[in-house]
């Protein structure tokens, strides 16, 4: 169960990292233009998804269902670590929903072929990363309550 707790939480963290970041860049990336905005999101962000957020995201909540079972006897930590998978849910669904449309179009574009549109493209896809960010740090901060919860009852 510790190791289980560890793993986890580091899961945890490294998934929050990413949309946290998106969410530091947020007004410097509303302000670029069309033509550097393109080139940021094919070229800056190439592999975070399927080598790092992605992954993370799904051993959150992988090792979040385990602990889950682990905590059913107390209801307190249970309910902190159903929240946090609930979350982590959440995130990959959001991620489907509005992010994963976004870097599919974006994927094709040239600078000569950007829709006139693509501001709302931008908005989806930066809206898609701030809820991912809220939803990472609920699913961190239930964690980390569930553990400290865990320590009190014990001790």
């Amino acid at each position: 169960m510790t190791c289980l707790r560890w793993v986890n939480l580091v899961f945890a963290i490294v998934a929050a990292l990413p949309p946290l970041a998106h969410v530091l860049e947020l007004p410097n990336k509303m302000a670029l233009s069309d033509t550097l905005w393109l080139a940021v999101q094919q070229q800056l962000y190439r592999g975070w998804g399927p080598f790092i957020g992605g992954p993370a995201e799904i051993g959150a909540l992988a090792t979040s269902l385990a602990l889950l079972v682990l905590r059913r006897g107390d209801a307190r930590s249970r309910w902190l670590t159903l929240i946090a998978a609930i979350a982590y849910v959440a995130m990959i669904a959001t991620f489907f929903v509005l992010n994963a449309p976004v870097n599919e179009a974006v994927r094709t574009w040239t600078p000569a072929s950007l829709p006139s549109d693509w501001p709302a493209y931008r908005v989806r896809w930066e809206v898609g990363h701030a809820i991912a960010a809220l939803l990472s740090v609920i699913g961190l901060a239930a964690l980390i309550r569930a553990r400290i919860v865990e320590a009190v009852n014990a001790g």
